[in-house]
């Protein structure tokens, strides 16, 4: 077989070849919304994904609708990948999100509310309710809701109110009983109480629930006792949350994220969506006042925030949910008598979250490294973690008994800025040396490193992840970590964080992938591997599991790979920009995509390097996606995972997604994703790894018991 050519330059790479990164981002949200869709999913949980493809899509909207509406009104001319500018994407979003809209309502009202009351819980209107219904909720409104409303109304002495970013608002229609004035008036939804009232029916009717946007929309006679209401509008907006920044200016990252926290709140609107049938004076009035254009403005025929129904998904009724899923200790860890580093030092350990234990193995890791009086220092990264954070109390517990304690906090991850200031500044009064990430880059990686003295030397044992450390989504989140002491690995963690935190020149690393220094370079060479294996006839296999693929130079040679006969599984959760199985171009390509139960989280790589046996090849784990912004824009670090047994685990993971007849989607030669046929008997790829971890418990148990 003759030798394939480079890939070309990057200016040369054809438009063609990719597809438009918010379409295939909007093709996964479809993914999300077909959970509820499918009949098979419980019912509550039904609920819980319609919430999900709400709050995905708000964040869509928020990020990427609102970089791509600032291009145009900087005039920028800046393409997509596959040749488009801003505004024809724009475009292309609405059109798909008009379709998507019907869709979704047409779910609800035709599929969920009946559904729900077959299993006697109703969701009503104000118009289906009984007099004596209307009676309940007229005295719940004037004892509870009343007293904290505040309706405004415009007019030459009170101007337009600021409406913040996604919340809850009925516009209304006024007419002056004197001046027969038409005037616009303005009511906030609370958020301080339930968004579905439940009413007091007899228990064995079931339970009946009305929204609170229909209790106070049919209440407001006394809010305005000398206006007539003439319409009643819920609406809804959306603020931009692709802010500039000048971050290489910044003397003070914590100040700066500060501040912009604060903008995010009065950024420019994006996005309104309004109530079916909806006043053209008042869609027009909030259209001029929010600055906003026709395509801006979406009527929505069903909820306005789908995100509501999460409070009626926790309804104690656990036969319309998910089987209760309870994470295992791994066998390793059962052990509690024997300290965890004498159990990771005899081996590497490979943990699976959920379904093994984040709170037996990661935080076990981290509390015992606060309480061992051996260990001297504790680094760890922190990009995201839950409210009540266990690890954090370790860290803050091994300040106070004098240890050493390094965290560096990434201010910057969207969303959760206030939650890591917080967390930043309390770890700072205990003591703690925060790091405020690097400047210019977002430090995304998940390490944990432990220096701790036995004997004469300093021995460190380190935790490589995938996700963040949250116990909450370590509960939700598929993630794997590696907990090692191999000197290789450790040694490089440790180069690692003085460059996190001392801006250190350290550029090479013996085994760890790390970006913006090494990363790109390596999983090219990784790739370029394969094409030369399989050149010479040799096995080559490429399989990469992770969220996103957009970076065009590793797509490009993943093309190059599948010309030379290289086979590569791509399983990719989100949006994924290159094209598969296009012949001449990528026949030999495959891109999967699971979406289930528990959201598809980890990073895990594979490459064959011409081994007969598929373990003779090189397995990878950490942080990174196969992004632009992941191999340049962040910090980020993939580790190798050496161990045979642990390498038969990860393909145990792999080849579970790549045999989901369940909950695997296809892509197709346009971009969209097909359902692949589920088998006889078929299980999905989430609960064949709970049946594997159930039984090594059980095998475990046996060996503890002989």
């Amino acid at each position: 077989m003759s030798k394939k050519k480079s890939p070309p330059p990057i200016e040369s790479f054809e438009t063609d070849h990719f597809y438009n990164r918010e379409i295939q981002w909007l093709e996964f949200n479809k993914r999300v919304l077909y959970q509820a869709e499918n009949s098979e999913t419980p019912l509550l949980e039904r609920l819980k994904f319609l919430g999900i493809y709400n709050s995905n899509l708000d964040e869509f909207i928020m990020k990427r609708v609102g970089g791509l509406k600032r291009q145009v009104d900087y005039g920028l001319s800046k393409k997509s990948h596959d040749g488009l500018v801003a505004s024809e994407q724009l475009q292309k979003i609405r059109e798909f999100l008009t379709t998507e809209c019907q869709k979704v309502a047409q779910l609800y009202k035709k599929t969920i509310i009946p559904e729900l009351a077959e299993h006697n819980i109703y969701l009503k209107k104000w118009k289906d309710l009984s007099s004596s219904q209307k009676k309940e909720m007229q005295e719940y409104y004037q004892s509870n809701i009343f007293p904290v409303l505040t309706p405004l109304v415009v007019d030459n002495a009170l101007p337009f109110p600021f409406i913040s970013n996604l919340s809850l608002s009925l516009a209304i229609k006024l007419e002056n009983k004197e001046g027969k004035e038409i005037l616009f008036g303005r009511v906030k939804v609370p958020k301080i109480f339930p968004p579905w009232v439940e009413l007091s029916d007899d228990a064995d009717k079931g339970r009946s629930y009305v929204s609170l946007l229909q209790v106070i929309s049919h209440n407001l006679e006394d809010l305005f006792p000398d206006m007539n209401i003439l319409q009643v509008m819920p609406f809804r907006i959306t603020r931009n949350a692709d802010l500039d920044r000048d971050q290489d200016g910044a003397e003070d990252l914590l100040d700066m994220i500060t501040e912009e926290i604060r903008q995010r709140r009065f950024a420019e609107a994006v996005r309104l969506e309004v109530g079916k049938n909806s006043d053209p004076w008042m869609v027009e009035l909030l259209k001029d006042e929010l600055d906003l254009s026709d395509n801006d403005i979406y009527e929505v025929p069903g909820l306005l925030d789908y995100t509501s129904l999460f409070s009626i998904a926790e309804l104690p009724l656990p036969h319309l949910k998910f089987s209760p899923w309870n994470p295992r200790v791994p066998a390793p860890f059962h052990d509690v008598q024997t300290p965890i580093f004498d159990l990771i030092r005899k081996n590497d350990r490979l943990v699976h979250h959920p379904y093994e234990s984040f709170t037996g193995s990661v935080e076990r890791f981290i509390r015992s490294a606060s309480e061992d009086e051996n260990v001297l220092a504790i680094k760890m990264t922190l990009y995201r973690t839950n409210e009540k954070s266990s690890i954090i109390s370790s860290l803050i517990h091994a300040a106070e008994q004098g240890k050493q304690v390094v965290c560096l906090v990434e201010l910057k991850a969207r969303f959760d800025e206030e939650r890591n200031i917080f967390w930043a500044q309390q770890m700072e009064k205990a003591g703690i040396h925060v790091v405020y990430g690097v400047i210019g880059f977002k430090t995304h990686c998940k390490t944990a490193l432990v220096l701790r003295k036995e004997g004469k030397e300093i021995k460190a044992y380190c935790h490589l992840g995938t996700g963040n450390y949250n116990s909450s989504t370590a509960r939700l989140y598929t993630d794997v970590g590696l907990l090692t002491a191999d000197p290789e690995i450790t040694q490089d963690v440790v180069q690692l964080f003085h460059f996190l935190t001392g801006r250190s020149f350290q550029r090479e690393f013996k085994s760890l992938l790390v970006a913006p220094m090494n990363m790109k370079a390596r999983f090219l060479d990784l790739i370029k591997k394969e094409i030369e294996w399989a050149q010479k006839g040799r096995p080559s296999h490429i399989i990469a599991k992770f969220n996103s693929l957009e970076d065009r130079e590793i797509c490009e040679l993943l093309y190059e790979a599948s010309q030379a006969g290289v086979k590569v599984d791509l399983i990719v959760r989100g949006f994924c920009c290159l094209k598969s199985g296009i012949p001449g171009l990528s026949e030999n390509i495959s891109v999967l995509s699971v979406v289930g139960r528990f959201l598809e989280h980890s990073r895990i790589f594979y490459f064959r390097g011409g081994h007969e046996d598929a373990l003779g090849g090189a397995f990878y784990i950490g942080s990174a996606d196969w992004m632009k912004r992941n191999l340049h824009g962040r910090v980020e670090v993939i580790t190798p995972v050496k161990d045979r047994t642990l390498k038969r685990k990860l393909l145990e993971i792999l080849d579970a997604a790549l045999d989901d007849r369940t909950n695997a989607w296809q892509q197709q030669p346009d971009g969209s994703y097909k359902r692949l046929q589920a088998k006889k008997d078929a299980v999905g790829s989430q609960q064949r790894l709970m049946q594997l971890t159930l039984a090594r418990c059980q095998i475990a148990a046996i060996d503890e018991s002989s």
